[in-house]
């Protein structure tokens, strides 16, 4: 595990920009694995300028998110899908049929989570894969738990996720309770595992996922094991990785 150490949310946000652009230049037909949420909002930014420069071409880049909500359809504003077209997919020049995410609309898991495995295994798994963490160490949504999971699975979301969520919704109640996610298992098979970390109340979870135990309860923990993970994270996330 690579620890980069950056001044600021700023300042991580390039950085993670800039190794992921090296590897779409490197190779243009790249599968990526993308995050959602607050922290890789300014990656995304960073990216588009770097397209909008002319430095960046995603034209045959594929794309694999790591979750969503169940009971979202595409199109609802709260929806991760939706989320990933507001802050990369309408800026850039990517095929938007090559872009993926969890069926949320399907209320059957089981077949939802299984066709979501399908694809991302036929696409060979990610060039790299990006990842946020939770305060409670969670990767994906996948939760704090007594055993790591393998493939993409609908998880209940704890009190703390759906409490740090409600900051992107009108009203905590309206959270939903459930979602998809990929796997620790399948977040293992990328070729490159990439997490961002930002604020203090990221800095016991980075701690945990860098320095700990490896143990279901802190599900990011299991990175140790990656054999090419890059961790980049600002002061106050660093704060106490002494």
């Amino acid at each position: 595990m690579r620890i980069i150490h950056a001044k600021d949310y700023e300042d991580m946000s390039r950085k993670a920009a800039a190794i992921i652009a090296a590897q779409v230049v490197t190779d243009p037909t790249c599968v990526l694995g993308l995050a959602t949420g607050s922290t890789p909002i300014g990656t995304y930014q960073n990216l588009i300028k770097a397209y909008e420069a002319g430095d960046l071409d995603f034209s045959q880049v594929s794309t694999y998110n790591l979750d969503e909500y169940r009971g979202l359809s595409h199109d609802d504003p709260q929806s991760y899908h939706y989320f990933m077209k507001e802050n990369l997919f309408d800026h850039i020049n990517i095929d938007q049929a090559n872009t993926h995410v969890p069926d949320g609309s399907d209320p059957d898991a089981d077949a939802a989570c299984s066709e979501y495995d399908r694809i991302v295994e036929e696409a060979g798994y990610p060039d790299l894969q990006l990842l946020g963490i939770g305060n409670n160490g969670h990767i994906g949504f996948n939760e704090p738990d007594t055993c790591f999971s393998k493939g993409t699975h609908c998880v209940d979301l704890t009190e703390s996720t759906i409490e740090a969520n409600s900051r992107l919704f009108d009203n905590i109640d309206d959270v939903p309770r459930q979602a998809y996610t990929m796997g620790i298992q399948t977040i293992m098979n990328a070729y490159m595992v990439l997490v961002i970390a930002n604020g203090e109340k990221k800095a016991q979870a980075v701690h945990d996922m860098c320095f700990g135990p490896i143990q279901p309860s802190c599900p990011a923990s299991i990175l140790q094991l990656h054999p090419n993970c890059v961790v980049i994270a600002d002061d106050a996330a660093l704060s106490l990785c002494k």
